[in-house]
């Protein structure tokens, strides 16, 4: 079916080059990051070199000026190699709308082109060891003293934690505010940071290559010049981020679903069982069939969805839908999947195994499912 979304001959050709870029400087080296639980700095400069980071940053600051169909391109091409791990989605589409949109010029000049260049990676920090999802909740706080926020608390679960230079951090400034979401603000730590340390890097049981850790801050002091946008209004900023941030999450879901559909094929059409390949039994057909009709509809929304992001609507609910039931899909696709492999399905050496953990990451970030059962039910009135 002819896809909703308008790939321009400019964006196709953008396709090929950057899938040509993962082959070369990706595909031959994951497999020893995945090991190694870290993607090394020197390939985010590789990134950036090429101009494949920020994209949609206005070229004065190092971007490309580009539309969101571009990181669109980079999650499909990175997804269907199964190099998740490349954790760039955090950096361009997450993070980076962040700086662009609640920046000061003087903050933007100061952090843009090195997120551009790569020589500097973005973080957020929201999730703390006793909030999770409820962000009203969080603990960490930053107290105002002359010209400094003196920071103490923690995070846990941060994407490029270990890596990371500039984290947007998610602090309370007013801790006593009424209601609590009202005292949230957001606050920009850099790397070096007296009283900023990591701990050591989570292990996880999928993703491995994409790292993850704690953060800790005990009387890191840092200049209120470093305050994005207005005190008081970091829960605002982080609920106005989110619908990207789901949108983007439900895409790379849908494009594990993609791949552990085109393994499965693969696959069952070389095994033999019985005198015929697998592919011949009418359970297998049945099974796959099921699947690609899953991931059929989910495309049809997303590119949809996709549209309605583009030209500015509001779609907060239809956006958790998504991240709700692409990520459910794309997790209960590569369980059926593996099924169709055996035995063979649970040795890393077959990549579907790595499809089924990574999968299962989707359904957790960016708000859990029954976070997104909560949102879903709020703007529905009840």
């Amino acid at each position: 079916m002819e896809r909703l979304l308008q790939f321009t001959p400019e964006h196709n050709m953008f396709r090929e080059v950057f899938g040509k870029f993962l082959d070369k400087e990706v595909v031959p080296y994951y497999e020893q990051w995945e090991q190694d639980a870290i993607v090394p700095r020197e390939i985010w400069e590789k990134f950036g070199d090429y101009g494949f980071l920020c994209m949609d940053v206005d070229e004065e600051y190092g971007g490309a000026g580009v539309d969101y169909l571009y990181s669109i391109i980079e999650i499909e091409e990175i997804g269907a190699r199964g190099l998740q791990g490349v954790y760039i989605r955090c950096h361009n589409n997450i993070v980076a709308p962040y700086l662009t949109t609640y920046a000061n010029e003087e903050q933007k000049q100061r952090w843009l082109p090195g997120c551009c260049s790569g020589e500097k990676i973005l973080a957020i920090a929201m999730t703390e060891p006793g909030a999770g999802s409820d962000l009203a909740a969080m603990r960490t706080k930053a107290i105002r003293q002359g010209n400094h926020y003196v920071i103490n608390g923690s995070k846990t679960f941060i994407s490029n934690g270990i890596n990371a230079d500039i984290i947007v951090l998610a602090v309370k400034t007013d801790p006593d505010a009424k209601p609590p979401h009202k005292g949230i603000s957001l606050i920009v730590v850099e790397r070096g940071t007296p009283g900023f340390e990591r701990g050591k890097q989570i292990r996880k049981i999928g993703m491995h290559a994409q790292d993850t850790a704690e953060l800790f801050f005990e009387d890191c002091k840092v200049p209120v010049e470093n305050l994005l946008g207005e005190e008081g209004r970091g829960f605002k900023y982080l609920m106005a981020k989110l619908q990207q941030e789901r949108l983007s999450s439900s895409l790379d879901a849908l494009v594990k679903a993609k791949r552990s559909v085109e393994l499965t094929k693969q696959y069952v059409k070389e095994r033999e069982a019985f005198g015929k390949t697998l592919s011949q039994f009418q359970n297998t057909q049945h099974v796959l069939a099921k699947c690609a009709t899953e991931v059929q509809l989910a495309e049809a929304f997303l590119d949809q969805l996709t549209l309605q992001h583009l030209a500015h609507k509001d779609v907060t609910m239809e956006t958790s839908m998504a991240k709700y039931w692409v990520c459910e899909m794309a997790s209960r696709v590569a369980d059926s999947c593996l099924q169709l492999f055996g035995g063979y399905g649970y040795c890393k050496e077959y990549a579907i195994a790595r499809q089924f953990v990574d999968s299962r990451l989707n359904r957790l970030f960016a708000g859990t499912s029954e976070i997104m059962l909560n949102i879903i039910s709020k703007q529905m009135g009840l």
